[in-house]
């Protein structure tokens, strides 16, 4: 009898104790948002915070709070972020994706070293020591600090140099922030006119140390017709809002510290069929390159043509592609 009295008095007790934690439960509940939980259902779940925030769930909060874009992941990219704007009840409007550069081309053979290093195979440790090794004590150390925190087996040092492989590369962000000399940048995926160089000396000195260094002659700047280069601490920085991608400066520069394939500058061909002979693309054409007279089919010299392909955007009639 004993016992079954202690039964019934604990299962009271439950039925109080569980009304209770019910009545808790409603009254001070803190509602979340499904579509949080939706979101992180289709992020890839990586939490390596290249966007900006503590991990998948602090972005998809984020994104529902109205404090990041739906194409705030750089993993998951444009499928994800169109995944994301589907949640969200959106238009998903991608920006242009984003990359990580080393702006350094000092290799063994090109950049000279003040001494022998043998200490620790991390960059920051021996950055401590006068700079590193290597004389410019801007340029890449090639202890590969930046590869051994890259999830993504995007960065590889080829010849003393951290080489980053644009098809791979995230943009998490984690070789920026540790690489001591600060030779890691962001740049737009696909830009293929960079300035790899990061040397704030003299170009006497620069040259002394590197035969690929920027030495602020400037002649890239005086060729550019785009406005898209300017100098600041003595090294071209290219504005890439206004490149075009010319490849004009790549040419012009001395010590071909501008990187750019040539033999992939872009052509650009006029349909006759559709060209009424307006003359607006040979207006527009700052090099020279479209021949024609009014209402005359306009034909482009491909000798002259850069591919900046201002042209394109211009012609009303459409008539103009890139190749």
């Amino acid at each position: 009898m004993a016992i079954l009295k202690a039964i019934l008095f604990l299962g009271v007790l439950g039925l109080i104790f569980g009304a209770i934690l019910e009545y808790a439960s409603k009254k001070f509940a803190v509602e979340v948002d499904e579509r949080v939980e939706k979101i992180l259902e289709v992020l890839p779940g990586a939490n390596c915070g290249g966007c900006g925030f503590p991990g998948c769930s602090g972005l998809a909060t984020a994104v529902v709070e109205g404090k990041a874009p739906v194409n705030g992941c750089p993993v998951g990219g444009a499928t994800v972020a169109s995944k994301v704007g589907a949640i969200m009840g959106v238009s998903e409007q991608e920006g242009v994706k984003q990359v990580a550069k080393v702006i350094c081309k000092g290799t063994c053979e090109k950049a000279k070293n003040k001494y022998e290093y043998e200490g620790i195979s991390d960059c920051r440790a021996a950055a401590v020591l006068n700079s590193g090794a290597k004389a410019c004590k801007f340029g890449c150390l090639g202890l590969g600090t930046c590869k051994d925190v890259c999830k993504f087996g995007a960065i590889s040092i080829e010849d003393g140099v951290a080489v980053i492989d644009e098809e791979k590369c995230v943009l998490c962000g984690k070789c920026i922030d540790i690489c001591p000399k600060g030779i890691i940048v962001k740049k737009p995926y696909k830009q293929q006119v960079v300035v790899e160089c990061n040397s704030k000396e003299f170009g006497k000195t620069v040259k002394e140390k590197c035969s690929v260094g920027c030495i602020g002659c400037g002649l890239c700047a005086k060729s550019c017709k785009f406005e898209a280069i300017e100098f600041e601490n003595k090294i071209a920085k290219i504005n890439y809002d206004k490149c075009v991608q010319c490849m004009v400066c790549v040419e012009k520069c001395p010590t071909k510290v501008i990187k750019g394939d040539l033999t992939k500058r872009k052509k650009v061909i006029i349909d006759e069929k559709l060209c009424v002979g307006c003359t607006v693309c040979k207006k527009q054409c700052k090099f020279d390159a479209i021949e024609g007279e009014l209402k005359e089919k306009h034909k482009v010299d491909p000798d002259k043509c850069v591919g900046c392909h201002l042209c394109m955007e211009k012609c009303p009639k459409k008539a103009i592609k890139i190749i």
